[in-house]
């Protein structure tokens, strides 16, 4: 035992010393580059760690604050010479603080300083910088030409994860992913070399990055296509509070009923896009866009929802210009976000569920799922059930081959989030999951990139988000683009 303690602490030693020898060597190869750094001993470093996700930090050991694509190419061949690990932070939001490299002692390249914003007059592209955050970027198309791009609702989110994870919002079944948008890519490899990455030129690359991004560069421009701004689109949310919740029939069969809705092509084409949400056991609302007149929404929507169901304790549907429906989606006064020091955080847990439209959702699995969460909880929590399928979704109108994005089959997709920073918060959300789970055995059901859960292995990661044939794939390219696995966090490829 002596031994074998005596050769563990050789060996932490020795690892400690190499750390600080490569530690060494990536100051000295950035000092010499004359890339813009914070160290740990810097004013401003602190507020620069900081995660989103306040119960997940790390402290990275240079944090990287490029103004050119030529700070990012430096630093990433600093990195890969030197053994050390690097992860790109677009807005900061990983759930899992991945942005911050996933582990302490990484170096992570902020983004935020390539900010800018060009849409072309002629093709309607927008250049679009690494560090840009959605609301910036929904503002910026917007007043370049009152154009538009489907992309989520929180103003603060950069468009780094975002876009190349999938990144859904109620525009989505209408227009797609945000990834969907992306025709082209300016990309730093592992060796330095900033390509571009299109459907012609390093097209197996702009196929990965499309999906799984991190573990394969650093995006410090993205080419959308972008859209025309609706002159309107229709809100409407009906809300029943804690009505469904005093009977187990009532919530199971206005779930069934909303399902069978959802499969409606009589009813539901690609114009409409919703969500339920359920907090606490408290509310039960579903709210959602419709691009079309109130008018119309009332006259063909509204009347199928409503049949068969139990009554609503309140009905909204109204029209809002452009501007206006993303600040109401995002319930903010302004959809604008500042380019430095922006200070939004939570202390959570979440997981996602995929439901395949080929399944739905049966009686057994919305029972359990019913009587898991009529419990008293420990924790504050919400669920949130996006439909993502249906009759004309463009979310499920591209397959595997269009990009390495495997959500492309989802009826539903849930997001589990609880408010909490202990494992007994912890095991209620994972609760969620297992009771749906596991009443519906027969289910193949997945996940969202976007809701990254830290929990899950690499290889549980990979299957549930990508799936077997595209996990074979992408290791085959990790292993031919970057193969130190220098751009690495706890689910990245090339483990």
């Amino acid at each position: 035992m002596k031994l074998e303690l005596l050769a563990n602490g050789l060996l932490a030693g020795l690892a400690s010393a190499s750390f600080a020898k490569r530690t060494e060597q990536v100051a000295d190869c950035l000092g010499n580059k004359n890339v813009p750094v914070k160290w740990e001993n810097s004013p401003d470093y602190a507020e620069l760690a900081e995660t989103f996700n306040l119960r997940l930090t790390y402290k990275p050991k240079v944090i990287v604050l490029p103004t050119t694509s030529q700070h990012v190419q430096d630093a990433v061949k600093c990195a890969n010479n030197c053994g050390y690990k690097v992860q790109a932070r677009s807005g900061g939001h990983s759930y899992a603080s991945y942005s911050a490299g996933g582990q302490d002692g990484s170096m992570v390249i902020n983004l935020q300083g390539l900010h800018t914003i060009t849409v072309d007059s002629t093709t309607n592209v927008a250049q679009v910088g690494g560090g840009v955050r959605l609301g910036n970027l929904a503002q910026g198309v917007f007043d370049q030409g009152k154009r538009a791009i489907s992309h989520g609702t929180c103003p603060g989110v950069g468009i780094g994860g975002h876009f190349t994870h999938g990144g859904y919002g109620h525009t989505s079944r209408n227009w797609g992913l945000a990834l969907d948008h992306i025709v082209a890519l300016d990309v730093v490899k592992a060796d330095g070399t900033l390509v571009k990455a299109d459907s012609t030129t390093n097209s197996d690359l702009f196929w990965a990055l499309r999906g799984a991004a991190d573990s394969f560069g650093i995006i410090t421009n993205f080419y959308l296509n972008t859209h025309p701004a609706p002159e309107s689109v229709t809100y409407f949310s009906l809300s029943w509070g804690n009505k469904l919740y005093g009977s187990q029939e009532d919530f199971t069969n206005t779930f069934l009923h909303l399902q069978e809705v959802s499969l409606n092509k009589s009813v539901i084409d690609n114009r409409i896009s919703y969500g339920i949400y359920l907090d606490g056991a408290a509310a039960y609302n579903l709210g959602g866009t419709f691009f079309g007149t109130p008018e119309e929404f009332n006259a063909t929507v509204l009347p199928e929802i409503l049949r068969s169901a139990i009554a609503p304790n309140a009905i909204v549907v109204q029209a809002y210009d452009w501007i206006g429906y993303l600040k109401l989606m995002s319930d903010v006064n302004s959809i604008e976000e500042p380019v430095e020091g922006y200070d939004q955080h939570d202390t959570f847990f979440a997981k996602s569920i995929t439901v395949p439209e080929s399944d739905g959702l049966t009686k057994e699995a919305l029972d359990s799922f019913y009587d898991y969460i009529h419990q008293d909880a420990p924790i504050s929590w919400f669920v949130i059930i996006n439909l993502y399928g249906g009759p004309g979704s463009n979310i499920n109108s591209k397959d595997t081959t269009f990009a390495a994005y495997n959500d492309r089959d989802s009826l539903w997709v849930f997001q589990n989030y609880g408010v909490t920073s202990d494992q007994t918060g912890i095991d209620f959300i994972n609760g969620i999951n297992d009771a749906i789970i596991d009443a519906q055995p027969e289910t193949h059901f997945g996940a969202y990139l976007n809701y990254v859960d830290p929990t899950y292995s690499a290889e549980t990661a990979h299957e549930l988000y990508y799936g077997e044939e595209l996990t074979t794939k992408l290791e085959a390219l990790k292993g031919q683009y970057d193969p130190k696995s220098t751009f690495w966090n706890p689910q990245a490829f090339g483990q």
